[in-house]
């Protein structure tokens, strides 16, 4: 009975984002994300219920909540102003667009995103970093303000970068690396209305690949990756490259939308803003390689009655050839283009 009902909130989830990104009014956007909200709430609290979790959910219900208040109060606004002449038309576009920033965890207002993350589950995690931020990033993309974009884009790389570092929780790290990708997606649909969607495409794809093998092999902390030296090198090597890939190394998958974003920056001469993000990314590969030292430097001594056969485990199959087009997609890709 637990199962059909968190399948039944699943697709609500899903209505809601689509709700919101068909809507043809701002009202009709307000409703399914709250259809969206009230959805996810329940699938917070499946599985293993503790301490965290109920914090976690009470924590991202109250964010939300307060977001969606005030987008309905700058909705109300934005119809009154059309009648009447009193109000400045930046005032509730900015409203506007900092609810939807706050429904999004970026920076500055993402103080609830990795405190949230750390409670969840690594399959809620992986629907707050990807599914959760289709329909807000749709209605910020209809209403771009330049300058508030700059400060919000460098701020959340900034923050995306530096907060990482000091993380011992992989739920956190990843929170962190999400914040920082966000700003590369406010980065490219500030410039291009399409180059933000396949940027997103990309990154929904390895944080799937990343998390489901972070679910599988039930890593949540730093001191849990040592362990790994008991596990088979193959699945070792899989993880490790995944990771720089997620970090948008070459020539893995994950450095082609950076890649595409780049190109585009430099189109339109915006070279101060690529050389802030390409380093504050260089941060983020860093915490990317810290973990995978752990997983190949320390304590590797490997005993043959305690090595883990992982491919006994169905699971593993796909997981790791999501891995493998994670690591080799971009040469995959770059074929395909020059034999076409």
């Amino acid at each position: 009975m637990k199962k059909i009902s968190n399948n039944i909130f699943l697709i609500m989830l899903i209505f809601g984002s689509l709700i919101t990104v068909s809507a043809n009014s701002w009202l009709g956007a307000w409703m399914g994300l709250e259809i969206n909200l009230l959805s996810f709430i329940p699938l917070m609290n499946e599985g293993k219920k503790n301490l965290m979790t109920s914090e976690s959910s009470l924590k991202y219900f109250l964010t939300q909540a307060f977001a969606s208040s005030i987008l309905l109060f700058a909705i109300i606004l934005m119809m009154m102003s059309f009648n009447l002449n009193w109000i400045n038309n930046n005032f509730y576009e900015l409203l506007i667009l900092s609810t939807l920033l706050l429904k999004n965890g970026a920076a500055p207002f993402h103080f609830w995103f990795p405190g949230v993350m750390e409670g969840l589950s690594w399959i809620n995690g992986l629907i707050l970093m990807t599914w959760q931020k289709i329909a807000p990033l749709m209605l910020i993309s209809y209403n771009i303000n330049y300058n508030f974009f700059l400060v919000a884009i460098i701020l959340s790389m900034i923050i995306g970068a530096l907060g990482g570092l000091n993380q011992t929780s992989l739920r956190k790290l990843m929170a962190f690396s999400s914040i920082n990708h966000l700003g590369w997606m406010l980065m490219a649909m500030m410039n291009n209305e399409l180059l933000w969607l396949v940027y997103f495409m990309f990154y929904f794809f390895l944080s799937m690949s990343i998390v489901l093998m972070f679910n599988n092999l039930k890593l949540f902390h730093f001191n849990q990756i040592f362990n790994l030296s008991i596990m088979n090198p193959v699945i070792k090597f899989f993880l490790f490259l995944n990771l720089l890939s997620l970090g948008g190394l070459p020539p893995f998958l994950g450095f082609l939308p950076k890649w595409l974003v780049i190109q585009n920056l430099v189109e339109t001469h915006q070279l101060f803003l690529l050389f802030i993000s390409v380093c504050l990314t260089l941060i983020t590969l860093y915490y990317y390689l810290r973990m995978s030292y752990s997983i190949y430097m320390l304590n590797f001594n490997k005993n043959s009655w305690m090595l883990i056969d992982s491919f006994n485990n169905k699971n593993m199959t796909f997981i790791l050839t999501m891995n493998f087009f994670s690591i080799m997609g971009l040469m995959i890709i770059s074929l395909i283009y020059l034999i076409l």
